[in-house]
């Protein structure tokens, strides 16, 4: 029971620095915050957790887990036809802006943004969980190079990241404008200059 307690606790710390982290900052963000949100003691925060920072990068790669199994389990992924699955892909992104903002911007944009001088863990943390996620978009984006363009001078990396490059302003912008119709219009273009590197039949 003690060990089912203890995990029940951990998630709900997680959850609540993902939310909190998204809504107000990495900075800006107390542990009382989070511990709050999360509906706990500071003691049980500091059982699980040295200080905020251990927490901000196990909420990172947790948010990177999460990630995996939403994109992973995502609709699109059936199509069997890979440039219909990243094109899919920014639909299914297009789809997900909606709500509060702070629900649908991306944790690990949000934190490096502000941290990535000052706490290089937290940063290699943001790093590798994008980079993790700009490969699984390589396989298709090579995929369909391989049948569209294969003489194309790009690499599917590089589209990789100009994708979540993309991405990452447009969650800036659905910030500034305070709701989601400048980043709809960004994946709009984004979607149009994707067909473009294709020579799809």
């Amino acid at each position: 029971m003690k060990l089912r307690d203890g995990t029940a606790t951990r998630i709900k710390l997680l959850e609540a620095a993902r939310d909190v982290i998204r809504m107000k900052g990495y900075t800006a963000t107390t542990v009382d915050d989070i511990c709050s949100a999360a509906g706990v003691t500071k003691g049980s925060f500091f059982h699980h957790f040295a200080s905020k920072e251990q927490l901000g990068i196990a909420a990172i790669e947790n948010f990177g887990e999460m990630a995996a199994e939403i994109f992973g389990s995502a609709p699109y992924t059936a199509l069997p036809d890979p440039l219909d699955r990243l094109l899919g892909y920014v639909d299914f992104r297009a789809a997900m802006l909606e709500g509060d903002i702070a629900s649908y911007t991306c944790l690990m944009g949000t934190s490096v943004q502000e941290v990535y001088a000052t706490h290089p863990d937290i940063r290699a943390a943001c790093d590798q969980g994008m980079s993790a996620h700009v490969a699984e978009l390589e396989r298709d984006i090579e995929a369909a190079k391989q049948l569209y363009a294969p003489d194309a001078p790009w690499t599917a990396r590089s589209v990789g990241y100009f994708i979540q490059s993309v991405l990452q302003g447009a969650f800036i912008f659905a910030k500034a404008k305070q709701g989601p119709e400048t980043a709809l219009e960004s994946l709009d273009h984004l979607k149009r200059y994707l067909t473009t590197l294709f020579k799809k039949p």
